[in-house]
């Protein structure tokens, strides 16, 4: 059958390609991640109050440790009593300090789980919200990665780096105006390393980007290849390709890794660089000022002069210089963790930001009730503006009768289906349901007044009950039961343990494949639809059931428009209207009768099947 897009959807491994991140796109993906941030405000705002305070009390610590040393070497002797002061001081400071950082580390998780909720949410909403197509043309495995690997991706950010960020940013200040009011000579050191420290940042950011944007791009091809895989493992194994598929995993995986380790590799080396350029000013300083120590302790430098320093001071320093180095050096380490999560944001807001489902006419009518007439007028349609699908289709199906629709695979028989509950819209010509254009109907309630059975079946994790009342939640238990013994499934459920409630893994792999096909058909059978579509609804039966399964498809049927795609043709012979499709156009129509009598394309099928 064809499918249009839908046979790319898993075939496209990775969905879409990465745009590179420009400056415009990283600054808008921090806008909208602060907006995100902004929502919680009054967390925030507490968050950004306890970085201040406690990255004030942890500067302090130095300062009063220095006052500790200079107690001790003064030219009085050692001033006992303030020494303890200033180490009693100092220690409250930490220990204050460490607390508060604790609360803060809490509060951002809070935050930052807030942020993280609200984000898996809205790609939900908006996956649900979205057209087929966008399904057809986008690996499975690639959207879980977002959802999952990307979402948690910016949640480390937010909760882990965020803070490290602000606490980086306070501490550099504070430290730079400590150093400047104990020797602002002995400065002049950083204004030759910080610079080197920032350009060498900047310049190695650049290169490790793209490479951060490929990883997340590699790990998603990885993830739709394998999610592929083993939605198809029972065939794998039936044509015993389990090695085959193996290579190909390994060649992605390999892919991935080679990816990853780039990645990591080149933004690992930010940190070390930095981290030698910082240890060298602080080698540096302490030369420094162990050279204006010793002019000060001669007498050649004056008390209250900038170049005058005691040994505490220089104490003082060397600790502030490493508070004002060391927030440097995080900002090298950080910043790849945050390119991954600008990537991994851009991959998330893209989806935000796909186009939903367009939005009904305001003019649009609600089909309350319907009795099921369908036209098709010189309808044309193609997926793709290069390759038309359907070419002309022109058909009339009268209220209650039934149209099977019938020609090789890749001709457009569910491409029909997918323009009768428009899940697309046709390029050109009308489809009409009780002679109302369709484009003038809302979707929701076209699609609501079809029931579908399709040959891939789908059940969610939750009892019997709950799967086939799916359709019709306010359906009395009796119906439910009544359902069942028409679809021929009741035996079976009946003879459970639990009976109907009995609950069934996702999709319902703990039940065998025509089971689940029965269960969905008495899914249909319960809803109370004026039209129907059957997809090769009995394919995954065996004869014998398919037989009792048609009796009961022959009743549900009973008044209702039926749309019947169907390559066992023994199962159409009754119907009203029998389409032959050919490359996209009908090429025979009639009864099974009269197909027969007319020896074309039908009649060859039909006698290749019971011959």
């Amino acid at each position: 059958m064809n499918r249009g897009p839908m046979s790319m959807g898993r075939g496209k491994i990775g969905g879409p390609q990465y745009q590179k991140l420009d400056k415009k796109t990283t600054g808008q993906i921090i806008k909208r991640l602060g907006g995100y941030i902004l929502k919680s405000w009054p967390l925030f705002l507490c968050a950004i109050l306890l970085t201040f305070v406690s990255n004030h009390l942890a500067l302090m610590g130095p300062m009063y440790s220095g006052s500790a040393i200079d107690a001790i070497t003064g030219d009085g002797g050692v001033n006992f009593a303030m020494v303890g002061e200033n180490i009693a001081k100092m220690l409250i400071c930490y220990i204050v300090s460490a607390v508060m950082s604790y609360i803060l580390s809490l509060l951002m998780i809070r935050i930052s789980q807030r942020i993280i909720y609200t984000m898996r949410r809205q790609v939900f909403e908006k996956l649900t919200s979205l057209p087929v197509n966008y399904f057809d043309t986008n690996a499975t495995g690639d959207i879980i990665s977002r959802i999952s690997y990307d979402i948690d991706t910016v949640n480390a950010t937010l909760s882990q780096d965020l803070v490290q960020i602000m606490t980086s940013i306070y501490t550099l200040l504070g430290s730079l105006i400590f150093m400047w009011q104990i020797s602002p000579p002995m400065i002049i050191v950083f204004a030759i390393t910080v610079p080197i420290s920032i350009l060498f940042t900047r310049y190695r950011s650049k290169k490790v980007r793209p490479l951060f944007q490929a990883r997340s791009r590699k790990l998603g091809q990885l993830n739709g290849y394998a999610e592929e895989m083993l939605s198809g493992c029972r065939t794998i194994k039936a044509y015993n390709r389990e090695e085959e598929i193996g290579k190909r995993f390994n060649g992605r995986n390999s892919d991935a890794m080679d990816a990853y380790l780039d990645a990591e590799y080149y933004g690992a080396a930010m940190g070390p660089t930095v981290n030698f350029i910082n240890n060298l000013s602080i080698s540096l300083v302490m030369i420094l000022g162990g050279i204006l120590f010793m002019y000060s302790s001669s007498g050649a430098v004056k008390v209250g002069s900038i170049f005058f320093i005691t040994l505490g001071g220089i104490a003082e320093f060397v600790q502030y210089s490493r508070k004002f180095a060391g927030p440097i050096n995080e900002f090298a380490n950080v910043l790849h963790e945050f390119q991954s999560a600008f990537s991994a944001a851009e991959r998330v807001f893209r989806v935000i930001d796909e186009p939903s489902e367009p939005i009904d006419s305001p003019k649009a009518i609600t089909l309350n009730s319907t009795n099921g007439k369908v036209e098709l007028n010189n309808v044309t349609f193609g997926y793709t503006p290069e390759k038309t699908v359907l070419q002309g289709i022109s058909v009339l199906a009268e209220s209650g009768k039934t149209v099977a629709i019938v020609g090789p695979t890749g001709t457009g028989k569910t491409t029909i289906i997918n323009l009768l509950m428009r899940f697309y819209d046709a390029n050109s010509g009308v489809i009409t349901v009780d002679d109302n254009n369709i484009q003038n109907i809302t979707r929701s309630s076209l699609r609501r007044a079809y029931t579908m059975v399709l040959q891939d079946t789908w059940l969610f994790h939750g009892t019997i009950y709950e799967n086939i009342v799916y359709g019709r939640e306010m359906a009395s238990p009796d119906e439910v039961k009544a359902a069942a013994k028409m679809a021929r499934i009741d035996t079976y459920i009946e003879s459970l343990p639990d009976g109907y409630n009995t609950v069934l893994s996702d999709d319902g792999v703990n039940i065998s494949k025509g089971q689940r096909q029965l269960i969905t058909i008495a899914r249909a059978m319960l809803a109370d639809n004026s039209m129907l579509i059957l997809d090769e609804a009995t394919s995954n039966v065996d004869s014998r059931t398919e037989i009792k399964i048609q009796q009961a498809m022959n009743e549900l049927m009973k008044d209702r428009t039926c749309f019947v795609i169907a390559h066992r043709l023994s199962t159409i012979q009754n119907a009203d209207l029998i389409l032959v499709i050919q490359d996209g156009k009908i090429t025979e129509q009639g009864t099974h009768t009269e197909l027969m009598q007319s020896g074309g394309f039908y009649s060859t099928l039909y006698n290749s099947q019971f011959s």
